[in-house]
């Protein structure tokens, strides 16, 4: 599962954990240290919801698809 910043849009991929922030992959987001902070923008933990990537996907799609 991802976890979306709602205030920049980053996703947290705890496959791929925060590198440039000393998280190992693998680091599911409830592990993540208190004082974490979104890489892009600074946001707290707080701001972050758990996304579906199906979901995502899905929506995406119908939103290219609206635009045309």
């Amino acid at each position: 599962m991802l976890w979306k910043c709602l205030l920049c849009g980053y996703r947290y991929d705890p496959d791929q954990g925060d590198p440039d922030g000393d998280v190992r992959p693998g680091t599911p987001f409830e592990y993540l240290p208190l004082d974490w902070a979104c890489p892009e923008c600074g946001a707290g933990k707080d701001m972050f919801r758990a996304v579906d990537e199906d979901l995502e996907e899905l929506e995406e799609a119908a939103e290219e698809d609206g635009e045309r």
